[in-house]
């Protein structure tokens, strides 16, 4: 038995109200790339061509910007859940979630069935699009359509203002609903997980810097360092998908466990 494997399944099975926070090291365990990982969306592309201003005062950026979402897109609409998706999935099942407040806009945590209600999309979605002129919104399927028929600029069908994927962009305002009530979880769970998250970018970060300060305990399962993993209780450099899907198995009911090992 790993030790830090059984550390971690005590503190999940004496925690209540656990609030998980998912980065990008989640994602491309079901197969998405990191944007900055070699052969990620920025290798292709230069990150200051889409700046949210930029995207919406030059047409020439728009149209390179939709190319790139588009690429991107499809990559994570193939994508299914991993071990640790369907680990998180256990603990709502268990009634210890509190929430998802994840950096990722890949929908992985809906895919694994966790409820939407639980789900904080902090840097946004990827799978619908609005108008940021009206507000209107889109299915991200019907502006592909669109696209793939010649289409290198959609505009609103209502207004004929621009289209964006419901995603921050570089530069672009933060949710600030979903931020406090990011920030509220943080100050009432008793336990905060982080996923795959290097927790260098903020404002994000801030939440599981907030969860410690307020006296939660920390755990953090990523393959590199971060900057809180002085602060953490329990700190592992491993897979995501591998540890926290043993770590449920070992502290969830046989039922729980089955589901879990069905589908590795």
């Amino acid at each position: 038995m790993d030790p830090l494997i059984a550390k971690g399944a005590d503190m999940i099975q004496k925690s209540e109200k656990i609030l998980v926070f998912s980065g990008a090291g989640l994602s491309t365990e079901s197969g998405i790339p990191d944007f900055r990982s070699p052969g990620g969306v920025w290798s292709r592309y230069d990150p200051s061509d889409f700046f949210f201003d930029k995207i919406v005062s030059d047409e020439n950026t728009r149209e390179k910007y939709w190319q790139m979402s588009t690429e991107f897109y499809q990559t994570m609409k193939d994508a299914v859940p991993n071990r640790a998706h369907r680990a998180i999935k256990v603990l709502e099942d268990m009634g210890k979630l509190l929430s998802v407040v994840t950096q990722n806009i890949d929908w992985l945590h809906h895919k694994s069935g966790n409820s939407p209600d639980k789900i904080i999309e902090i840097h946004g979605t990827a799978f619908s699009v609005s108008c940021l002129s009206c507000g209107k919104k889109y299915d991200r399927d019907e502006i592909q359509q669109r696209i793939q028929s010649g289409v290198k600029v959609p505009y609103c069908d209502d207004c004929s203002g621009i289209l964006k994927p419901d995603t921050i962009s570089f530069g672009q305002a933060m949710p600030e609903e979903k931020m406090a009530t990011a920030i509220m979880h943080a100050r009432e769970c008793d336990l905060c997980i982080v996923l795959g998250s290097s927790l260098v970018v903020y404002p994000a970060a801030s939440v599981p810097l907030t969860a410690v300060q307020s006296g939660a305990k920390l755990m953090i399962i990523n393959r590199d360092e971060t900057p809180l993993d002085s602060m953490a209780s329990l700190v592992i450099h491993e897979s995501v998908s591998h540890v926290l899907g043993d770590m449920l198995e070992m502290s969830t009911t046989p039922p729980s466990r089955t589901r879990l090992e069905k589908r590795k």
